[in-house]
């Protein structure tokens, strides 16, 4: 059996309930949004070995039941092009060999910000193997470049700062994609009553965010920035901000209900009529606010805040189930990217 040198653990959090999610883009310039952080967790494990003739870096991709070598020199973006350039963005030791594994409970293509999360953990894990450590904005900036620059593909800066930092956080792009992360500091109880009344309804399909990205992108056209609905889009996330520092779940679940609707009017492939089937369910049992996550479109999952009836929200699940729709549960997490 081959020695081990040392193990790597890290986990990262996927976001809910992103208000304000669409100005964050290189397109609206600048924008602000309101998430929450919560777990399933990505997690990562990074086995470190001495190196000897052989593979350098094994990938374990552990939902996909897939493994497999690279030379982390000569790396092709072919089978799992984020983890790929993940790990050929940082410096792997050239006296080590790697066995790294990668689990999440959460599915993929579920609007929650997953392939953020996972490569937040990943490069928070491989920064470990050398002295110099990344804060958490900066393992969240590479993680955003990773996708943006070395894959080509269209992201948001959210879902990587609301992966680092954790928390209930209001995210403030300045000029894209240079932002700050404020969390919200509210009551134990109230982040506890936020916990149980929240649930997320998983639709079942997966979908291609950054594909949906250019759908919006194109109907847009010049000067999207400056479009009504991506500033009306920048206010609910200010009023969500308010909403929950006010303590106010009634005012927050309202702001959800407007974010819906105002990604209705940016485009209607953004609200699929299965996401109108799940809230016209939702609204039956009395919730306060239903907001669908992410970019939208055709797949992926929804948040739904309950007036705090457990019953009631049991029932609520009971009868999405019935119709085909998973409950993934979620719970608040205080931390953003954590490595040991």
């Amino acid at each position: 059996m081959e020695k081990i040198v040392k193990r790597i653990q890290s986990a990262a959090p996927i976001r809910v309930c992103d208000i304000g999610g669409w100005t964050d883009t290189w397109f609206a310039g600048h924008g602000a949004v309101f998430n929450i952080a919560v777990s399933p967790y990505v997690e990562v494990q990074v086995t470190v070995y001495p190196r000897e003739n052989g593979n350098r870096v094994t990938l374990v991709m552990e939902n996909f039941n897939d493994t497999y070598s690279l030379d982390p020199d000569n790396i092709v973006y072919d089978r799992h092009p984020l983890i790929e350039a993940a790990i050929g963005t940082m410096e792997i030791p050239g006296d080590c060999a790697l066995n790294i594994n990668i689990f999440s409970k959460a599915p993929s293509g579920a609007s929650v910000g997953t392939s953020a999360a996972v490569c937040v953990a990943l490069i928070g894990a491989l920064d470990a193997l050398t002295p110099g450590r990344l804060t958490p904005h900066e393992i969240a900036d590479l993680a955003h470049k990773v996708e943006t620059e070395k894959l080509g593909l269209q992201s948001g800066v959210q879902d990587q700062l609301a992966s680092a930092y954790g928390g209930i956080n209001f995210i403030h792009m300045h000029a894209f994609p240079h932002s700050s992360v404020t969390s919200l500091d509210v009551s134990r109880d109230f982040r506890w009553e936020l916990e149980r009344r929240l649930s997320l309804i998983y639709i079942g399909t997966p979908h291609s965010s950054s594909e949906v990205h250019k759908m919006v992108i194109a109907d847009l056209g010049e000067d999207a920035g400056k479009d009504p609905r991506i500033e009306e889009l920048r206010r609910l996330a200010v009023e969500a901000r308010d909403a929950v520092i006010s303590g106010s779940f009634e005012t927050l679940g309202q702001v959800m209900n407007r974010n819906t609707e105002a990604q209705r009017a940016l485009h209607p492939g953004l609200v699929c009529e299965k996401f109108e089937e799940v809230i016209e369910i939702a609204n039956s049992y009395n919730v306060l606010g239903c907001k669908v996550n992410g970019a939208g479109g055709d797949g992926g999952s929804i948040a739904i805040l309950g007036d705090g009836d457990a019953p009631k929200k049991r029932q609520m699940i009971r009868s999405l189930e019935e119709k085909g729709y998973s409950s993934i549960p979620v719970f608040l997490s205080p931390y953003g990217i954590r490595v040991w």
